[in-house]
């Protein structure tokens, strides 16, 4: 393990041996947000900084808020394992990965207020000097939907736009209205499957409300509209899924 400068001021250099060359990108062009989903932070750092563990990340945050640095930004740490964003399923080559010290699920701590302010300083940064744009600063379940449900439901995004960092709206309010969920099909699953790929999702647009659609309207939720996170596709999912498409740069204009 190779000690290295930080990339961020202020981060204390903790080197990983899991990482590699990106493949296919000169820089990263997304930022991924995990937890650590580990009893103590410690223990999730020296996990992460094991040959055998084969996996890594090129930050951790810890609960009060300091910021270690695993991997330089310039290579490719091993974090998010199979996932698919806009169509890419080499997240790592692409990404920085940023691990926040959290026991997670079942239980899934609130995250203190100096461990929030170091993620969002330590984001801002990063997406400044890589032109980022906020809609990639995304949750491990974004692009690993089913098989990973971090950093949670509880994670607080809202926060974290407020603070300039990340693609939010508020969510539209629960309540009736069609909605649609598993084993449902037509052309109005396929328009949902549509809006969630567009935005960047792994979904098949089918017309069928299979297993993974339904998975990926969970990430969905769990990022955008936490309140109620069941899977079924109802008027406040599509509202709020159709009002963050209408935000992206490339839509704003037909909006």
């Amino acid at each position: 393990m190779t000690a290295f400068l930080p990339d961020f001021e202020g981060a204390t250099v903790r080197p990983s041996p899991n990482h590699g060359e990106r493949r296919g990108f000169d820089k990263p062009d997304m930022i991924i947000l995990h937890y650590t989903g580990m009893p103590t932070a410690e223990g999730a750092v020296s996990w992460l900084c094991t040959t055998e563990s084969e996996v890594s990340s090129h930050y951790v945050v810890l609960e009060d808020g300091a910021v270690l640095q695993l991997v330089p930004e310039e290579r490719r740490a091993w974090h998010a394992g199979k996932s698919l964003w806009k169509g890419e399923a080499d997240t790592n080559s692409r990404s920085v990965g940023i691990e926040i010290a959290n026991p997670g699920h079942p239980s899934l701590p609130d995250f203190p207020e100096e461990q929030i302010a170091s993620v969002i300083a330590l984001c801002r940064d990063i997406a400044r000097r890589h032109d980022i744009l906020p809609a990639h600063i995304l949750a491990h379940s974004d692009v690993a939907p089913v098989r990973k449900i971090d950093p949670g439901e509880r994670f607080p995004w809202q926060t974290l736009h407020e603070g300039g960092v990340g693609h939010w709206v508020p969510a539209a309010p629960i309540g009736g209205g069609r909605y649609f969920q598993f084993g449902d099909a037509g052309p109005p699953v396929e328009a949902i499957q549509s809006m969630l790929a567009l935005y960047g999702y792994g979904v098949p647009v089918s017309g069928e409300y299979c297993e993974r659609t339904k998975g990926v309207v969970e990430a969905f939720q769990r990022h955008y509209r936490p309140e109620k996170v069941d899977g079924v596709a109802d008027i406040s999912t599509i509202d709020t899924l159709h009002r963050l498409l209408s935000g992206l740069p490339q839509f704003a204009a037909e909006a």
